[in-house]
């Protein structure tokens, strides 16, 4: 396993599509069995989710942040943007994957912070995210400062799930507690 040092996180590239679409189907299917139908899962496929990550690539890419081994191989990815309609947020973390081998070794953290500092640069001090109710990614959130800020059923293939929003409600004050935490070495 790489060590942090040897994995950047940096803007997305047209040419990263394909790559984010397998993460993205991959994490999934190992994240999601047992919260959403394994017919759903079974069907996903990277080659019909690829032309859509293109195309918000192609849109901002800046607003998708990648973790990537040295030979380009990405080991996680995330996006973020504007609020899409919870009051009291200016910015959302619409996704945040890692690779099923790489999770628990701080490239979670990396992206997260990275989503984070890109909603900052564009004046969107305060985000929130959504995470079904049964993935254990929540306690992630929890442990990075996110405070449950809502919940909903989102309807989703057919069904009714339940959902969790984590916020954050000053961004710049946690990315400044961030950046003194790994100065001292935490």
């Amino acid at each position: 396993m790489l060590p942090m040092s040897e994995i950047s996180i940096r803007p997305a590239r047209p040419e990263d599509a394909g790559q984010i679409a397998r993460l993205d189907v991959e994490t999934w299917r190992t994240t999601y069995p047992g919260m959403l139908a394994d017919a759903y899962l079974a069907g996903l496929s990277a080659g019909r989710r690829e032309p859509g990550w293109a195309a918000v690539i192609r849109r901002e890419p800046r607003d998708i942040r990648v973790a990537a081994a040295e030979d380009g191989t990405l080991l996680g990815f995330g996006s973020c943007g504007p609020c899409r309609g919870e009051p009291g947020f200016t910015g959302e973390v619409f996704t945040l994957y890692v690779a099923p081998d790489w999770q628990n070794r701080g490239i979670g953290r990396g992206l997260l912070l990275a989503l984070f500092s890109r909603l900052v640069a564009v004046g969107r001090n305060s985000a929130i995210i959504w995470v079904l109710r049964d993935n254990p990614a929540r306690f992630f959130y929890r442990r990075l400062g996110g405070r449950q800020v809502s919940h909903r059923m989102l309807p989703f293939a057919g069904n009714h799930v339940a959902a969790e929003a984590y916020g954050w409600r000053d961004l710049p004050s946690f990315l400044a507690g961030a950046r003194a935490e790994g100065e001292r070495g935490m």
